[in-house]
C-alpha cells in the first residue's frame, strides 16, 4: 500500500492545481492531514471541505478545523481562478470535459464541476459562472486489488466492481491493470485500459502518472464503446478495463467483446446489489454475458468488497430479495481488507 509521504505528494500535486491563495494554504498542512485526504471541495461562499472518505474537516489559516464556522470561506474570485488554473489558462481547449461537468489532470486527479449549463439548441455545450468544484485526489495504492484478485480467482469470465461514488472503484481497477500487466497475480497479460477521463492513467501528453504495468496499452480520452471496439481490432487484449459503464452503446461494445475472447473487468455505480439488479442499463450489461462475477465494494478503503456474486444471481433477484454469495454459506463474504 502506499505510504504517508506518496498519499500527501499526491495531494500536493492535485492542490497545486487550485487558485494561489488556497493553494499555499493547503500545501502548509502538515502530512498526517495531506496523506489521508481524498477530495477538496470548494463551494461559493462557504468554507473549504477537506474529505478522507468519513471525516469532514475544514481548512482555516494554520490547519484544520471541525467547526465550518470557524473555516475559510472560499470566494467568488477563488473559485473562477481555481478553474481556469485547472484548464491550464485554456478554457476553451476543455470545452468537451466541462460540457460533461468534469476536468482531468495530470495525474488523474479529476475535478467535477458545478454551475450555469450553456445551451445551444437544447443541448449543453459547455458550462458557467462556475459555483462548485469537488477536486478528488487520484491515488495509485499498489496491492489494493490482491485480496479480491485472490478470492475472485478466474477472471477470465469477466468482473464487475459496484459500488458508489468515492468508493474506490477507480483505484482498484488501476491496481488490478497493474497486476494483470506486470504478472504480480501470476502470468504476464496483454491488457487495454479504455480511459475516457483519463483518471486510470493519469495521462499528460502521452506521460502516465499511474503505473499499469508493462504490459498495458492505454486508448487515453476514447469513448468507451469506441474504446473497446478498437481495442479489439487492433490490440488483442486478453482483458480490457474500463470505468464507470452504462450506456446501451458499452453493452453492445461488450457483447462484441466477449464474442471476441477479450474479458471485461469494468465498474458501475450502484448503492448495493438490489439497486444494481434494479437499474436497467445494470441488467442490460449483466445480459451481455460480459461479467461472471460481481463486486460490490463497501467503501472505507480501496479494495474492502462487501459481497462477491455471481452475475446470474444478480439478474435472477427481484429487488429486495436476497442475493446469494459466490463463495460461503448465503450470509454475505466479510469485507475484504
Amino acid at each position: 500500500m502506499a505510504g504517508k509521504l506518496e498519499n500527501a505528494q499526491k495531494f500536493n500535486q492535485a492542490a497545486g492545481a487550485l487558485c494561489p491563495r488556497l493553494r499555499a494554504l493547503l500545501l502548509r498542512l502538515p502530512e498526517e492531514i495531506r496523506s489521508r485526504v481524498s477530495e477538496i471541495r470548494l463551494h461559493v461562499g462557504q468554507p473549504v471541505c477537506l474529505w478522507d472518505g468519513g471525516s469532514t474537516w475544514f481548512l482555516k489559516e494554520g490547519g484544520v478545523t471541525l467547526l465550518p464556522r470557524d473555516g475559510l470561506c472560499a470566494s467568488k474570485a477563488d473559485l473562477y481562478e481555481s478553474f481556469r488554473t485547472l484548464c491550464s489558462f485554456s478554457v476553451y481547449s476543455y470545452q468537451e470535459q466541462i460540457r460533461k461537468g468534469y476536468v482531468t489532470l495530470r495525474g488523474g486527479h479529476r475535478a467535477g464541476l458545478a454551475g450555469t449549463a450553456v445551451m445551444t439548441g437544447g443541448t449543453i455545450t459547455g458550462m458557467r459562472d462556475i459555483t462548485s468544484i469537488n477536486l478528488r485526489v487520484a491515488r495509485q495504492v499498489d496491492g489494493c486489488a490482491q485480496a479480491l484478485l485472490q478470492r475472485a480467482g478466474n477472471l477470465s469470465g469477466g468482473l464487475l466492481l459496484a459500488g458508489p461514488p468515492a468508493c474506490g472503484k477507480t483505484t482498484l481497477l488501476r491496481d488490478i491493470a497493474r497486476q494483470l500487466s506486470s504478472g504480480a497475480c501470476g502470468r504476464i497479460h496483454k491488457v487495454t485500459v479504455v480511459d475516457e477521463r483519463g483518471e486510470l492513467c493519469g495521462a499528460n501528453r502521452a506521460e502516465y502518472g499511474n503505473n499499469l504495468g508493462p504490459c498495458c496499452d492505454v486508448l487515453d480520452g476514447f469513448p468507451k464503446a469506441e474504446g473497446m471496439l478498437l481495442a479489439l481490432r487492433s490490440l488483442s487484449p486478453e482483458y480490457l478495463i474500463c470505468d464507470e459503464l452504462g450506456s446501451g452503446q458499452e453493452a453492445e461494445a461488450l457483447l462484441q467483446s466477449v464474442n471476441a475472447g477479450a474479458s471485461v473487468i469494468a465498474s458501475i455505480h450502484a448503492g448495493s446489489l438490489e439497486q444494481l439488479a434494479a437499474r436497467p442499463q445494470a441488467r442490460a450489461l449483466l445480459q451481455s454475458g460480459a461479467f461472471a462475477q460481481v463486486a460490490l465494494l463497501s467503501g472505507g478503503r480501496p479494495g474492502r468488497v462487501a459481497k462477491l456474486v455471481k452475475a446470474g444471481d444478480v439478474l435472477a433477484q427481484n429487488t429486495g430479495s436476497a442475493l446469494p454469495c459466490l463463495r460461503g454459506n448465503g450470509g454475505g463474504l466479510p469485507a475484504i481488507a
